[in-house]
């Protein structure tokens, strides 16, 4: 069956790096296209990072554009997410999607 898990959140200063991963099992990240959604305290869950399947499109969200990168090692059927220049604005929990499939999430928390 579909499985995701998501790991990596931690607490950070603003200004920092995180990198995500989604651990994939169940089906080969390589034929499927993939996404990164985050959901702030309070928030509806907003799409942030979209990466197709066979992996030369992505599309991201403005809030994030030009700072975060996902992308995907289909050997390791892993997923990442690259977020540079975090601000206190991308605090949240972060999931990983395959369609309508997603893991329990990573809590990432930017604060001075």
């Amino acid at each position: 069956q579909v499985q995701l898990a998501e790991s990596g959140g931690d607490w950070v200063q603003p200004g920092s790096s995180l990198r995500l991963t989604c651990v994939a099992s169940g089906f080969s990240v390589g034929n499927y296209g993939m996404k990164w959604a985050r959901q702030a305290p309070g928030k509806e869950l907003e799409w942030i990072a979209d990466l197709s399947a066979i992996g030369d499109m992505t599309m991201y969200a403005d809030s994030v554009k030009g700072r975060f990168t996902i992308s995907k090692d289909n050997a390791k059927n892993m997923v990442y997410l690259q977020m540079n220049n975090l601000r206190p604005e991308d605090t949240g929990v972060y999931y990983c999607y395959r369609n309508v499939f997603r893991g329990k999430g990573t809590l990432v928390t930017v604060s001075s």
